[in-house]
Order: C-alpha cells, then sequence, then structure tokens
C-alpha cells in the first residue's frame, strides 16, 4: 500500500473496510446490519427489525422528540461479475493509488460508514441533543425493491411515526464530491408489448402478416415522439426500448409474435395514465396488433426548497468549499418510498462513476469529508 500505509486509521475508512468485506448480494445482508447495530447502540441508539420473506431491513433510532432526521439507505450491493477480471478481490478491500476498491465501495457502503460514524460524533458532542436521529437501513434496493425500505415505511405508518428529514445516501455526484445533490427522481414506467401476426414462410409472405414489420412504423414513432418538455425540475420524459424477441432461430420462418420491452421514465409533468393513452394511440393508429401490460415501477418525487436543502447545501459548502447543482436525473432509488411519507427527502452520496462496475472504488481522500458532511447537516437541523 506505500505512503497509504503511513496515514492516520480512519474509523470511517475502517468500518467502510469492514463493510466491503462482507459479501451482501442482494438480497443477502451478510452481517453489515448487526455490524452497524453494534455500533450504534453504544452510541444509545435502539434496534427494531422489520425483516420480511428473506430481506434485512433495520430501524436503529435515537431519541424521540420532533424533528426526526433519518439517514437512509442499504447494505445489498449487486453481483461482483466474473471475479478475474477484478484486479483484486471485490470482496476484499484494497487501497491503490488513493482509491479503495471493493463491491459496494461507492454504492453504498461509503455512505453507510460515513452516516454512522457522523451519528457517533454528533452524539457524542451533543448527548442531550434536541430531536430524533435515526438510520433506516435494508437489503433489498439493487433487488426486486418490494420487501425492503417500503416494508419499512408501511410499519412506521401504520404506527404513525413521523419522518421531518430525510437523507438518502445514493452515490449521486458526478466528477467531484459534493457536485450534485439529487432533490428527486423521475418515475418509472414500463411496458411489455406481443405485436401479433401470422407465422409462415418468408417464401410465401402473402400467406403470413409479420408482426416486426407492422411494429416498424410505430416504434420510429415512438422513438422520436417528445413526451413532454419536463419543467424546471425535471428533464423531459423518454423513451427507450430495451428487448426486442422474435422469431423461431430458423431463417425462413415469419414469425407470428414480436414482443418488445420498453419503459419510460417520466417528469411530473406527465402522469403514467397520459403515458399508457399516448402511447396506445400510436399503436392503434399504426393498425398494429398488440396485447400490453403495464408496470408502474416508481412514480417520480421532488423535494422543494427548504430546510434539509438548505442545510444539506449549506454543509457541502462548508465542508468541501463546493456549490452543490441540484438533479433529478439518473435511476430509481428507494427516495421513492421514503418520499411517500417525509416531504422532505434529498440523495447525496459519493462520485458514482464506478458504481455498478468491475473494479468499483471510491476515492479514500472523499471518506471522511463526506462523514463530515452528513455531521454537519445534523448540526444545522438537530437542535
Amino acid at each position: 500500500m506505500g505512503a497509504d500505509s503511513a496515514r492516520e486509521p480512519s474509523p470511517t475508512l475502517e468500518l467502510v473496510r469492514a463493510l466491503i468485506a462482507q459479501a451482501s448480494v442482494t438480497p443477502v445482508d451478510g452481517g453489515c446490519q448487526d455490524l452497524l447495530a453494534r455500533r450504534l447502540q453504544a452510541s444509545g441508539f435502539a434496534a427494531e427489525r422489520f425483516d420480511r420473506k428473506g430481506v434485512a431491513n433495520l430501524w436503529l433510532q435515537r431519541g424521540s422528540g420532533a424533528p426526526t432526521f433519518v439517514f437512509a439507505g442499504h447494505t445489498d450491493v449487486v453481483p461482483a461479475g466474473p471475479p478475474g477480471q477484478w484486479q483484486s478481490d471485490p470482496f476484499v478491500p484494497v487501497e491503490r493509488d488513493g482509491f479503495l476498491y471493493g463491491r459496494g465501495a461507492a454504492d453504498m457502503k461509503t455512505s453507510l460508514a460515513a452516516f454512522a460514524v457522523a451519528a457517533e460524533e454528533f452524539v457524542a458532542a451533543r448527548p442531550a441533543h434536541g430531536g430524533t436521529i435515526a438510520l433506516l437501513l435494508t437489503s433489498d434496493e439493487e433487488g426486486p425493491a418490494v420487501d425492503g425500505t417500503v416494508a419499512v415505511v408501511e410499519a412506521l405508518r401504520a404506527r404513525g411515526q413521523a419522518i421531518d428529514y430525510c437523507l438518502v445516501g445514493e452515490p449521486t455526484c458526478v466528477k467531484r464530491l459534493g457536485d450534485t445533490v439529487k432533490n428527486g427522481r423521475r418515475g418509472s414506467l414500463s411496458g411489455r408489448l406481443i405485436v401479433h401476426g401470422v407465422q409462415g414462410h418468408v417464401a410465401y409472405p402473402q400467406l403470413a402478416r409479420n408482426p416486426i414489420h407492422e411494429f416498424a412504423p410505430a416504434l420510429d414513432e415512438l422513438a422520436n415522439t417528445e413526451w413532454d418538455a419536463g419543467n424546471a425540475d425535471f428533464p423531459p420524459t423518454t423513451f427507450q426500448v430495451s428487448n426486442i424477441r422474435a422469431g423461431t432461430g430458423a431463417g425462413n420462418v415469419i414469425p407470428g409474435t414480436c414482443e418488445v420491452e420498453f419503459n419510460l421514465r417520466f417528469s411530473p409533468v406527465s402522469t403514467p395514465a397520459m403515458l399508457t393513452s399516448r402511447v396506445e394511440r400510436i399503436l392503434f393508429a399504426h393498425s398494429v396488433d398488440f396485447s400490453i401490460e403495464w408496470t408502474v415501477g416508481a412514480q417520480p418525487f421532488h423535494c422543494a426548497p427548504g430546510p434539509l436543502m438548505d442545510a444539506l447545501s449549506g454543509s457541502i459548502q462548508d465542508v468541501l468549499g463546493v456549490t452543490v447543482t441540484r438533479s433529478t436525473t439518473g435511476g430509481t432509488s428507494d427516495g421513492r418510498f421514503l418520499a411517500t411519507l417525509c416531504g422532505q427527502v434529498v440523495e447525496f452520496g459519493p462520485v458514482n462513476a464506478s458504481i455498478h462496475k468491475i473494479d468499483e472504488h471510491v476515492r479514500i481522500a472523499d471518506i471522511d469529508p463526506l462523514k463530515n458532511v452528513y455531521r454537519t447537516t445534523l448540526e444545522r437541523l438537530l437542535p
């Protein structure tokens, strides 16, 4: 490790390393939540489990008054892929050239460690703090996300527990730590389309009906439609085809059906009902014989300017000297579930350039500053 070995040990870095070493491939938690619970129970946090259908869900809480500030995140990671393509074992944290490598380093075990140490430091400095600090952790964010954060939110709502501020540790930054905060996310609407034709021999097309040919003009229109113009906070809605399947494998058979999977990432300017209606109108206009299944994966959410955004932006400026950009781009996150219970939900975490990739990594010099941003945000919001 060269000169890195002479560095004073950082509690946050050491905790990141310990978390990476747990092979918590979704929906497995791998002991991460127990590790974090032990750490924070020593600082007076009470641990409560909301496990469901093999998914590990943990709620850690200190205090009982208002306001309630929640750090939210996930302990599960995506599969590492072929281990031989990594420069080192993906579940053995390795420091190299100023970076810490390992699956989950950026998404999102650095954030989890920074949450925990920020909370420890805050409590040590203000043992009689007002308000409530909590951590909400799940092992079902990278998977189907049906038994994770949503299960905890359901339980909290059922007992009438309010959340005033929620900071999700998703890796949001683009080029340097502090450059981007997500103050909302677009919705996700998926369609599974079956275009019906008539199978036949390619030499006798008059006796068949090719579903690929019949769908092609409609696809061209769908791909070039302007669904909306977005608004000041959200980019325009986008349409993308992810999979097209047709044929028997034989080169001389016109297929009888064509299956198309597509997704619309939509701004609040549009609704799922509006989008499904427009897609189907285009298909009907092109005389496509079809059936379709729709899935709303997420509704959009947006955090309006307010105390949380002000506190986080101010902390980033004070700790990092960076003026943050607010963004609603990217994929879905568990923020969509938390936004149903809390009006102030934002996301902030490390640079996201290596997430879900071979040799995922985080800049070591960013780890303690991230923790300091989290702690300073706590200090600004809790009395």
